[in-house]
């Protein structure tokens, strides 16, 4: 991989992208994510309720010499623990000890990498962290229940190499109607939900292998 074309959604018309920039609780903490995907970038940039439309920015992305860690090579436990860093998926005193146990075990060191590439946390991504930590879900099940979120992969850039590696293709913003895709983005959601309650709910949830299991 040596170039790739990457689109960021937004509701910003101008975007400046730098390094340090970003908030700490996204996916994967600090850096300015993409997608190569340009549908679901039309969704991220109007998923907020708030009825204003929306821009997708594209980007080329020169991959050359860069430390790229793709959380599609690692195991379900490695991304969720990544995840934990940066997000909560509950309040309790119990979730903050297993949590850290959790990314002990199973977490990853991403400070040497100047790229992550990886699953992007979604709404319906929560409904499964949610689950997991109140021992709910089986290990079993937790790759054909991401599966069925239909998670979209996301580019964060972390180091100030990438972001010199990053240029934007300004004659190819494109316009995002609100309407239109926030309306595909809730539909896909609520899709995903419902199709992972019936996951949880069946037979194939054996609910032995769960969070507080596994250290």
């Amino acid at each position: 991989m040596e170039k790739v074309f990457l689109y960021h959604g937004t509701f910003d018309k101008i975007v400046t992208p730098f390094w340090g920039g970003g908030d700490d609780k996204h996916d994967y903490g600090r850096g300015f994510y993409l997608t190569d995907d340009m549908d679901l970038a039309k969704e991220w940039a109007v998923c907020k309720p708030n009825e204003e439309n929306g821009w997708v920015h594209k980007y080329e992305l020169d991959c050359e010499g860069l430390e790229i860690l793709d959380f599609q090579e690692r195991s379900i436990m490695s991304w969720l623990a990544e995840l934990m860093k940066h997000r909560d998926a509950a309040d309790s005193k119990r979730y903050r000890v297993l949590a850290a146990k959790f990314i002990e075990k199973y977490g990853v060191d991403t400070s040497r990498y100047d790229v992550i590439k990886g699953w992007r946390a979604d709404a319906s991504y929560f409904y499964i962290a949610k689950e997991f930590v109140r021992d709910n879900i089986d290990v079993e099940i937790l790759e054909e229940l991401l599966s069925l979120g239909g998670l979209g992969i996301q580019y964060c850039i972390k180091s100030k190499l990438a972001y010199s590696r990053l240029h934007e293709i300004k004659e190819e913003l494109k316009a995002v109607d609100y309407k239109e895709f926030n309306d595909k983005y809730n539909k896909r959601d609520a899709e995903a939900r419902n199709n992972m309650r019936k996951l949880v709910d069946s037979d194939a949830n054996k609910v032995i292998n769960v969070f507080s299991t596994l250290f």
